[in-house]
This record gives structure tokens, sequence and C-alpha cells, in this order.
């Protein structure tokens, strides 16, 4: 039985500001706190992103942002809409039993937006 309440990820960006447009207007999650130099997200839940501004680089290339929904096609009309980077449109991956797409954030970040096709996932 887990003793915890929820889950946070972390990550730095050089600008805050333009990670809230891209994970407020493009993705749109809610905003649940606002700590000034970090702003923390709501995913599902009680599981959340968190951005927080440092003069650092990111690294991009050892995080992945995975968003599970079965609505991954509408998702990618939505993002592309909004002028996001897309890394690889949506396809299915047999390695995995999903479908999904990737995209990238303002800083750089690698996100996924998947469905599982097992029916053994259950958020």
């Amino acid at each position: 039985m887990s003793t915890f309440d929820a889950g946070i990820t972390f990550c730095y960006v050089p600008d805050l500001q333009a990670a809230a447009r891209f994970y407020e207007e493009v993705l749109g999650l809610p905003l649940v706190l606002d700590q000034g130099g970090c702003r923390i997200y709501r995913v599902a839940g009680e599981s959340y992103f968190g951005f927080c501004e440092r003069d650092v680089p990111p690294q991009t290339e050892s995080v992945l942002l995975t968003l599970v929904t079965d609505d991954v096609d509408g998702v990618h009309e939505r993002l592309t809409a909004a002028g996001a980077t897309v890394d690889q449109p949506p396809q299915d991956n047999a390695t995995y039993g999903i479908y999904h797409a990737f995209y990238r954030d303002p800083a750089g970040y690698r996100v996924e937006v998947q469905r599982f096709h097992d029916p053994a996932w259950s958020a």
C-alpha cells in the first residue's frame, strides 16, 4: 500500500513563460500552483508536471513526459493546429502495444501522447 498522496515530475526550463503557454494553452493542462519560479500543472487525478525556471541546460534527452488518452488523433489535431512541434505523428508501436505521437515543448522536452492497446491498462 502506497503512503504517497500524489506524484509530481519537475523539469527545469530556461523560459517559464514559454513553458506556461505550451502546457496551459496548447496542451490545456490546468495550473494548480504558481510558485513564482515554478508552476505545477495537473495531468490527471493526483499526477502533476512541474516546471521551474533555472539558468541550467534542460535535460531534454533524458526526460520523456507521457500523457495517456484514448483520443491520440484528436489531441494531435489540436496540437498541430496550435503550432506544436511534431517529432513523430501518431502511429502504432507493436513493441509496446501502444498508439502514440511525439512533440517538443518550447524547452525541447519530448512530450508523448499515447493510448494503450492492452486492455489490462487501467488508469
